[in-house]
Parts: structure tokens; C-alpha cells; sequence
């Protein structure tokens, strides 16, 4: 074990998809867009685990002019202790700074009930006989419909008004208004709207791509499942090899460290070969589960919230860039297949 040296860098995939921008995104976030003149405050969900990379600017861009609550959902998922995450979470506000933001675990009701209180007193300022209507959005997979359903059990007592799924896209469509708190007798009530996730049109960075495919924010399929297995074990790696301790012994080898947990679990196929693509799809769905460590794999820094913030500008409404960039990514491709044919 002393002598183990994990990897510090990860290699670059340039040939990895960079977009997961589908047609139920474009149409959602259009159809947001036509809703905002009934809605009084927009809920932003992002994945603590990845609180940089699971900021959608076009929601910045399109859903402009609402008061927005930024929401970072699974907190459960990225602790790392009180204290660090303490300070992390500083740094998060203040980057956010107008929009208000809270730390939420659907799971614990005290932290659902810091969402409910929030909704409660903004609708309370507004002081409308007809209550208050909000809208939950973010990228797919982080959370919206966890936090809905959640919202409603604590706030009115009522069972589950939204699908959830381990995959992304369970939520197609803008669904109806579902009540968060009860009315008085002054106004109606809060009232919540479900909508689709949708992604960024471009994700510059290879290794970005990575942290969405980990946090189930696009299809399993999307990525070769050993491609994303091998990026959780780099992070496993420098959070603490230790935590895959019970499957195999540590590595940066991602087909030893598969081929040991396919024997560990009986992942084989005929003749006893390991299911490298089972048992890595296997591991990942751990690591989600929060049974492989709990730890971010965004590392928040003053430095690298700038840095994200200003590689991000414009990307959001620039789906011309997206499109001209996965048209050379194909391009790139097509050059390369014909080069390795000749």
C-alpha cells in the first residue's frame, strides 16, 4: 500500500461526445421560457458533487428577470466533514451572490424544510391573493423531482407527484403545479412545477463530460462504461484507494481492478471471463448510491470558480459554437478513420 502512487492527471479523451443536448431539452427549456410571466421564483437544482460542472448557464440566459434559489441537491453524496464542507459551502454562496442558495439532502426533513422556508417567506412578500407559483429546474439527474416529491411530503403530506430514475430523461415534459405548502386565508397556497432537465449544448472540457456521465446527468450508454468506471477510479484513487478495499487491491489499472471485482461478484461470462462492462456499470451505480466513498469531484477553489464562471460565459445561448464544434469533433473523426485505413 505505501508504495501506490495514484494517478495525479487523467488522460485526455478528445474523442469523447462533448453534448447530450436532446430534442426534450431544446423544447422544455423553450416551453420555461413562454411560463416565466406565471412564475414568482425559479429553483435551481444542482448536483453538490459536482456544484462547478452542473451549473447550466442557458438557465441563466433564458430564464432571466425571476428571482432564482439555487438549490445543490445530494448533499449527502459530497460530504467530506462539517468543517471543510462549511467552507466550501462559503465559497459556493458567494460565488452565486445575488442568488440566494441552500445545501439540501431530500432525504433529511430539516434540510427540506430550510427549501420550504424560503419558498414560504418569498411567497409571503409577495402577498398574493392567488398564492405562489415556483419552477424547478436544472440539469438532468440532479435531483428536481427528488426534491419536488420531497417538498410535498414534508410540506402538505402527500405521496410522490413526480417520477424519479437512476437514468436521466424520466421527465420529459413541463408537468402540472403541485402543492408545496398549504393555503390560508390570506392567499392560496406555494405551488411547484416539475420540467424536464436539459444539458448544456457544448461541454468544452473532456473531463467535465466525465464528472456529468458519473453523476448519471447522461445515459449510461452515452459513454463506454470502462471509460467512466476508469474515471471513478482515478477519483477513488486520490480520495482514498482504501474504500474499494473489498474488491481489489490498489490500482490505476482499470481492467485489473475490473476483471478483480468481476470475480469478487460472480460478474462472468462464459468460460469465466470478466464482464469488464457489467461489473464497471456495477461500480459506478455504487458510488452514486454513496457505498464507494462520499466525496465531490469538483474541487472548489476561489480559482477554478472563476475560471469556470469565464469559460462558461455565452456557452449557454451559443448553440451556433455547439454545433460547429461537434460538426469538427465528427469531421476530426471521419479524417482519423480514414487515416488508420490507409
Amino acid at each position: 500500500m505505501a508504495s501506490f502512487v495514484p494517478r495525479r492527471v487523467f488522460p485526455t479523451l478528445d474523442s469523447l461526445p462533448r453534448s447530450y443536448f436532446l430534442g426534450h431539452h431544446r423544447a422544455g427549456l423553450n416551453k420555461m421560457k413562454t411560463m416565466l410571466t406565471y412564475i414568482d421564483l425559479v429553483i435551481e437544482c444542482r448536483d453538490y458533487r459536482v456544484p462547478l460542472t452542473s451549473r447550466n448557464p442557458l438557465f441563466e440566459e433564458n430564464l432571466a428577470g425571476r428571482e432564482r434559489l439555487i438549490v445543490y441537491t445530494k448533499q449527502d453524496l459530497g460530504s467530506e466533514g462539517r468543517q471543510q464542507d462549511r467552507s466550501r459551502e462559503r465559497l459556493i454562496q458567494e460565488w452565486q451572490r445575488p442568488s440566494s442558495v441552500l445545501f439540501s439532502d431530500h432525504k433529511d426533513k430539516s434540510s427540506v424544510r430550510k427549501v420550504l422556508n424560503f419558498a414560504r417567506d418569498h411567497a409571503s412578500a409577495k402577498d398574493s391573493l392567488m398564492g405562489s407559483r415556483m419552477m424547478i429546474v436544472g440539469m438532468p439527474n440532479v435531483g428536481k423531482s427528488s426534491l419536488l416529491n420531497a417538498l410535498r411530503q414534508v410540506g402538505v403530506h402527500k405521496g410522490k407527484a413526480a417520477h424519479t430514475g437512476a437514468q436521466p430523461g424520466v421527465t420529459r415534459k413541463i408537468g402540472t403545479t403541485v402543492k408545496i405548502i398549504e393555503g390560508d386565508e390570506i392567499n392560496e397556497g406555494v405551488y411547484l412545477m416539475d420540467t424536464p432537465g436539459v444539458f448544456v449544448p457544448y461541454v468544452p472540457n473532456a473531463e467535465s463530460m466525465l464528472k456529468l456521465a458519473l453523476c448519471g446527468s447522461v445515459k449510461d450508454t452515452i459513454i463506454a462504461p470502462t471509460t467512466s468506471a476508469d474515471y471513478l477510479l482515478y477519483q477513488m484513487n486520490i480520495y482514498d484507494p482504501e474504500i474499494y478495499a473489498d474488491y481489489a487491491s490498489p490500482t490505476n489499472d482499470i481492467m485489473e481492478f475490473l476483471s478483480a471485482v468481476a470475480q469478487k461478484t460472480g460478474r462472468l461470462q462464459k468460460g469465466g471471463t470478466p464482464d469488464v462492462d457489467a461489473s464497471a456499470l456495477w461500480m459506478i451505480q455504487r458510488w452514486r448510491n454513496g457505498l464507494l466513498g462520499r466525496f465531490m469531484l469538483d474541487h472548489v477553489t476561489e480559482g477554478n470558480l472563476e475560471r469556470e464562471h469565464r469559460d462558461s460565459e455565452g456557452l449557454g445561448s451559443s448553440l451556433n459554437y455547439a454545433r460547429r464544434a461537434d460538426k469538427d469533433m465528427r469531421r476530426q473523426r471521419s479524417k482519423e478513420k480514414y487515416l488508420n485505413a490507409g
